[in-house]
C-alpha cells in the first residue's frame, strides 16, 4: 500500500499554489461523453477541430494511462483586483491573461509536485494536463468536487467563483473520492442575459458567437453581425463570469 494519501497530496499541492484539490475514480465519463458528442454534432466548437480528435481518450482516460485508478483535479485562483477602463479607445483583456502564460506557470508547478510525489513513492505513476491534452478537465473537476458546472459552462466554486485554472492528473494510485458539489445556479440566468453576442444557452456555449473564441482561437474574419457588440474586449472576455 502506498504511503501517499489524500492529506499528503493536498498538502503538497497547496504548497505549489493549488488552492483547490479533488479526487475522483477513473471511470468512463457518462453522460458527459454524450453531451460532448452532441455539442460537436451541432458544430458549437466552431473552428476548434482538434476537439473532434481523440474522443475515446477524452471519455476513457485508461486509454491515456492504462494503470489509472484516480483522476485528480487541481484549481489555481487567477483573479486579480482591478477595474477596466471605460475609455472606448482602450481594449479589454481577460483577467486570466494578465501575466505570464498560465500553461508555463502551471506546467512548472506540476513538474515540481509530481517530482515530490515520486520521491515519496517510486511506484507513483502520473500523466498531467493543463487544458492541452485529450481530457475533459471541467467534467473531472465537477466529479472531484471543485465546484459545479455553471450555466456559462465554467466550473463555479462557492469561494473562488469560476476564476481558476484547472489542471488534471491521472495516476495509478487509489485516493479517497471527494464529495461532489450541488448545482447552486438555481433559477439564476445573469450570465446568459449578460452575454452581448448571445453565445450561451443553459449549460451550453456556442463558440461561433463567443467573444473569447472569436478574439483568441478564431482564425477567420469576425462576422459583421457582431460589430459594436464586443464591449471593448480584444482578447478574451470576462462578462459571463
Amino acid at each position: 500500500m502506498s504511503i501517499l494519501n489524500n492529506d499528503v497530496f493536498v498538502r503538497l499541492a497547496r504548497e505549489e499554489g493549488f488552492n483547490l484539490v479533488g479526487f475522483s475514480p477513473a471511470e468512463k465519463l457518462h453522460p458527459e461523453a454524450e453531451y460532448l458528442r452532441e455539442w460537436l454534432e451541432r458544430n458549437l466548437h466552431s473552428g476548434m477541430t482538434y476537439m473532434e480528435k481523440n474522443l475515446s481518450k477524452r471519455t476513457s482516460v485508461d486509454e491515456i494511462l492504462p494503470s489509472v485508478k484516480t483522476v485528480i483535479s487541481l484549481g489555481m485562483n487567477y483573479y486579480k483586483e482591478g477595474n477596466f477602463s471605460d475609455d472606448p479607445r482602450r481594449g479589454k483583456i481577460s483577467r486570466y491573461a494578465w501575466g505570464k502564460d498560465y500553461h508555463l506557470v502551471i506546467w512548472k508547478k506540476l513538474d515540481d509536485l509530481l517530482g515530490k510525489l515520486h520521491e515519496i513513492d517510486p511506484l507513483f505513476e502520473a500523466v498531467s494536463y493543463v487544458d492541452t491534452g485529450p481530457v475533459m478537465d471541467k467534467a473531472w473537476a465537477v466529479r472531484a468536487g471543485l465546484g459545479w458546472l455553471g450555466k456559462h459552462t465554467n466550473v463555479i466554486n462557492k469561494e473562488t467563483g469560476s476564476w481558476f485554472f484547472i489542471a488534471t492528473i491521472l495516476t495509478n494510485l487509489n485516493f479517497t473520492p471527494s464529495v461532489k458539489v450541488d448545482d447552486f445556479c438555481g433559477d439564476c440566468r445573469e450570465c446568459l442575459d449578460a452575454c452581448p453576442t448571445g453565445a450561451l444557452e443553459e449549460y451550453i456555449l456556442d463558440s461561433n458567437r463567443c467573444i473569447s473564441y472569436l478574439t483568441i482561437e478564431n482564425k477567420e474574419e469576425i462576422p459583421e453581425e457582431f460589430k459594436d457588440n464586443f464591449k471593448g474586449w480584444i482578447f478574451g472576455c470576462d462578462i459571463c463570469q
